[in-house]
């Protein structure tokens, strides 16, 4: 009875460790590197994270220097989103044929064609993997927001 108790006690504290490293976060050696174009906007993220050689690219917005959207609808929007894109891809040393994938948010899905009109001529082919969707709402009454994954080939 008592090495039967034992073994219990023993395989419950192997599986304990088991799920805690499992929990754990781990950096794999890689450290990060913020990347931030306007660190006084006082919101409460970053324009970017690299990680290794993958740079995550937080939503950008159709604004100009002053953070006011540009003016115009979906087209001049996504035109300043994208160029908003690669002055986050710039400062962390990638390029527009670095993205390999793109999540596109919408405030009316009706607008898909006009922001793809854009899309199409910004982006270089091939055109990284992408998702898009339509939003209840987006920050500032944006019409679009893009958010990004480079990964700089080694």
């Amino acid at each position: 009875m008592r090495i039967h108790r034992k073994l219990a006690l023993l395989i419950m504290g192997i599986a304990a460790l088991v799920l805690a490293s499992m929990a754990a976060p781990r950096s794999f050696g890689q450290e990060r590197k913020v990347v931030n174009l306007a660190p006084t906007r006082g919101l409460p993220f970053n324009d970017g994270i690299v990680a290794g050689n993958t740079l995550y690219i937080a939503g950008q917005e159709g604004t100009d220097e002053t953070s006011k959207l540009v003016p115009g609808g979906i087209g001049p929007e996504t035109t300043a989103t994208l160029e908003n894109m690669q002055k986050v891809l710039k400062a962390a040393g990638f390029e527009l044929k670095d993205i390999v994938s793109v999540t596109v948010y919408l405030a009316d899905i009706h607008e898909f064609g006009d922001m793809n009109k854009v899309y199409r001529t910004v982006m270089p082919d091939p055109k990284p993997a992408r998702a898009t969707i339509q939003a209840a709402a987006l920050v500032n009454n944006a019409r679009v927001e893009i958010s990004a994954i480079a990964v700089k080939q080694k």
